[in-house]
């Protein structure tokens, strides 16, 4: 048992075949599943090391437990205990190497329609030589010449690259509120329970919604002080109430019967919760003196973010979340089947063919008749997702002072980055609403 599951490990790393699991009793993988998994790995490999490269307290631990470290440092010229491999230049320059690697893949598969093919076979397997090329790539970013030009340029194409990147978050964040309502909605007729599993879901997230505005209106605001955090929360709190009396309106559910409070709702917590990060006095004077243990938080806020932007990477090159990255009417489709864990219908109708891995977990390999996902796409959103991770862990335009420690501390440019994100949101969510109203024969199902 242990021969062919190697041999097929060896075939998976050096050659064209879908990697899994030696394992006999885990559940199938699809073989396009399992190649989305082994880059998703990849970047958070890359993901995991960026943070080590803004984390004071990771390279000062490294410093007094790893013996000879600075003999390592000046053998590997890496200055005075390992200055160049730490800090925002770092990371620039290792997400270069990253977002280069997927950039190369953007190009290389552009107009795959066959997994067939010599192109699709270097897509879904090699994994041990593109592992290389990816060490190859972030190794290279340290002998780019003219870096103090360099990082200045790349500054500015990562903050582009990753306000794009949000966009693609925010527009998964409005077709998740529809799909959510849409499968649930879909029950109605067979089981009323599925309306009151409706109501309850939006009055739970109202409920976080005005929760979250009662915390920040306590702890981020004052009498005599923080007039812009008080604003910014009028303000967001009032688009909120107005979209969530859009989505009931009369004239809305002409066209689209299942709006409802839900899908608002869903925006709502985004955009309350996003309003969080403001004047930094405020902040200081009120919340930090009911905070916890802050290493937690940090950690357990960075998990939850990167866990974001991994999920926003993969989810977006389905076809339906593909398909769903433009306005669409919210029409009920006829086989339509409402589930608690609606993510997974998607799935859950399979008819593809079954190989056994010798040995090992079972693949079904869902390409034959063509590829399920636009492999282009994929490469791209990737390659977005690695600005965004750059821009992210060294706090946008305030790098200089950076540190993972006090990622969520915010600054002025994540602050203006956060409230155009959550005005985004709403807009796009927004159109979404009155899109099918403006232009009914467009989206007539």
């Amino acid at each position: 048992m242990c021969t062919p599951c190697c041999l097929t490990q060896l075939a998976c790393c050096c050659g064209s075949a879908a990697c899994s699991f030696c394992c006999s009793c885990c559940p199938k993988i699809k073989q396009s599943t399992g190649t989305r998994f082994m880059y998703a790995l990849y970047f958070m490999l890359v993901t995991i090391t960026c943070v080590i490269m803004m984390s004071p307290t990771v390279e000062m631990q490294m410093r007094d437990n790893i013996p000879y470290y600075s003999e390592i440092c000046k053998k590997l010229n890496a200055g005075e205990n390992c200055s160049t491999l730490v800090g925002y230049s770092a990371v620039y320059k290792v997400c270069f190497g990253m977002a280069c690697f997927f950039f190369f893949f953007f190009v290389f598969t552009i107009r795959i329609r066959s997994s067939t093919g010599c192109r699709a076979a270097i897509h879904n397997g090699f994994w041990f030589l593109k592992f290389l090329a990816l060490l190859a790539c972030c190794a290279g970013g340290f002998y780019l010449p003219g870096e103090e030009k360099f990082l200045e340029v790349w500054r500015y194409v990562g903050a582009a690259g990753g306000f794009l990147f949000l966009v693609i978050q925010l527009m998964l964040l409005v077709q998740f509120a529809h799909r959510w309502n849409q499968n649930w909605s879909a029950g109605v007729d067979h089981n009323k329970l599925w309306y009151a599993a409706l109501s309850l879901a939006a009055l739970v997230l109202f409920s976080i919604a005005v929760g979250a505005l009662i915390f920040m209106a306590i702890y981020y605001t004052h009498s005599q002080a923080c007039f812009l955090n008080k604003i910014f929360l009028g303000v967001n709190s009032g688009l909120c109430f107005i979209v969530s009396l859009l989505a009931i309106s009369p004239c809305i559910q002409t066209f689209q019967p299942t709006s409802g409070l839900l899908q608002p709702a869903i925006i709502s917590v985004y955009v309350i919760g996003g309003a969080g990060w403001k004047e930094h006095h405020c902040l200081r004077t009120s919340f930090l003196r009911i905070r916890g243990d802050r290493k937690i938080a940090t950690g357990v806020g960075t998990a939850i973010l990167f866990a974001c932007v991994l999920y926003s990477c993969l989810t977006s090159t389905t076809k339906r979340s593909s398909a769903a990255l433009r306005v669409y009417r919210n029409s009920m489709q006829e086989n339509e089947r409402a589930r608690c864990c609606f993510c997974c219908a998607d799935f859950a109708d399979d008819a593809d063919d079954e190989e056994k891995t010798a040995g090992g977990q079972n693949v079904i390999y869902d390409e034959q008749e063509g590829t399920v996902y636009s492999y282009t796409y994929f490469h791209f959103v990737f390659f977005l997702g690695s600005l965004y991770v750059m821009m992210t862990v060294t706090n946008w335009f305030h790098y200089d002072n950076a540190k993972i420690e006090r990622l969520l501390e915010g600054s002025w440019s994540v602050f203006w980055i956060k409230m155009a994100s959550c005005w985004v949101c709403l807009f796009l969510y927004m159109w979404t609403l009155v899109a099918p109203v403006l232009f009914p024969k467009r989206f007539e199902a």
